[in-house]
C-alpha cells in the first residue's frame, strides 16, 4: 500500500508521458487526488451543509453521498481532462524531440549536421580520436556529372561510413564533402584500423550514377582528443593532418604524429595554439 501510496503522489515528470500507457497512469493519477482532496473538502463541509439544509439525512449517508459525488464529477471530470491533457503532451513532446533530431541531422546524407557534430565534440572524454574525412576531387565529380550526382556521391559515402564505424561513434557531415568521425574507446591502432578500413572499403566500391559507375577516394587526418587540450586544437590537427594526407597524393589516411616528421616545428610548439592555427593551410 505504502508503494502505491508512493506512486500516487509522486511528482509527475515528463518522461511519464512517453508512452500510452504512461499517459493513463498521470490520468489516474490525476483523478485520485481529485477525488481524495474533494473527497477531504467536502468531509470538512459537512457539519456545516447538514445543518443547513439536510436535517432528515444521516451523517453517514451524508459522507457517503459526498463520497460518490467525488468519484462521479472530480474524478472522471478531473480523469477526462486528464488524459485529453496526457495526450497532447505526449504529442509534443514527441514533435519537439523530433524537432531537436532534425536539427542535428543533415538532410541530405542523413547523418549528423555540424550542431550535432560539435555538441557531440564538446562532451568528449579520454580515449577518443577525431578523424576529419574529405573525398577526393570531389570539385571534377561536380563539375563532369552535375551535382545530383556529387550528391548521390555523398550519399553512398555517408552509407558506407555510417557501416563502417556504427556505434559507439558518430559520423557527421560537416559541409560540402567534409565528414567528421568521434571514435571512441579501444587503443589508436584500433581506432586508426577502422579510419584506415573506411578508406579502404570506399575505394573498392563503385558508386552507380544511371549508366555510369565512380570509383572514389577519400583521404582523412586523425588526432587525438586530450583533457588538457580545448576541442578546436584536436580539430585544428586533425585538419592539418588530412592537409598533409592530400599534399601526399591523397587516398590515405595521416595523424597527426606525421606532422611532427614532416614538419619539426610544430612539434616545438604543439602547446601554442596561435603558432598551430597560422601553420593550418588551405587544401585543395
Amino acid at each position: 500500500m505504502s508503494r502505491i501510496g508512493k506512486e500516487l503522489w509522486r511528482q509527475i515528470e515528463l518522461g511519464d508521458f512517453d508512452t500510452p500507457n504512461g499517459v493513463w497512469s498521470f490520468a489516474f493519477r490525476v483523478s485520485f487526488r481529485s477525488v481524495i482532496v474533494t473527497s477531504l473538502a467536502g468531509i470538512c463541509l459537512l457539519p456545516f451543509l447538514s445543518s443547513l439544509a439536510f436535517q432528515d439525512v444521516a451523517f453517514a449517508d451524508l459522507v457517503k453521498l459526498m463520497v460518490a459525488f467525488s468519484w462521479l464529477f472530480a474524478g472522471l471530470l478531473s480523469g477526462g481532462l486528464a488524459l485529453v491533457a496526457g495526450t497532447v503532451i505526449r504529442d509534443l513532446l514527441r514533435s519537439r524531440r523530433e524537432f531537436e533530431r532534425l536539427s542535428r541531422t543533415d538532410s541530405l546524407s542523413g547523418l549528423a549536421n555540424r550542431r550535432g557534430f560539435n555538441d557531440a565534440v564538446a562532451n568528449v572524454e579520454e580515449n577518443a580520436s577525431l578523424a576529419i574525412i574529405d573525398i577526393d576531387r570531389f570539385k571534377s565529380i561536380n563539375d563532369r556529372f552535375g551535382h545530383q550526382a556529387g550528391d548521390r556521391v555523398i550519399q553512398a559515402i555517408s552509407g558506407m561510413l555510417n557501416e563502417v564505424f556504427g556505434e559507439p561513434h558518430l559520423v557527421a557531415r560537416l559541409g560540402g564533402e567534409e565528414f567528421g568521425v568521434i571514435l571512441q574507446g579501444g587503443t589508436l591502432a584500433d581506432r586508426l584500423a577502422l579510419v584506415e578500413e573506411a578508406r579502404r572499403r570506399i575505394g573498392q566500391e563503385r558508386v552507380s550514377l544511371h549508366d555510369t559507375e565512380l570509383s572514389v577516394t577519400i583521404s582523412a587526418g586523425v588526432a587525438e582528443f586530450r583533457p588538457e587540450q580545448r576541442p578546436e586544437i584536436t580539430y585544428a590537427w586533425a585538419d592539418k593532418a588530412l592537409y598533409l594526407a592530400k599534399e601526399m597524393g591523397r587516398d590515405r589516411v595521416c595523424h597527426e604524429q606525421s606532422l611532427t616528421i614532416v614538419d619539426p616545428v610544430l612539434s616545438e610548439h604543439a602547446p601554442d595554439d596561435a603558432r598551430l592555427f597560422a601553420a593550418i593551410g588551405r587544401r585543395g
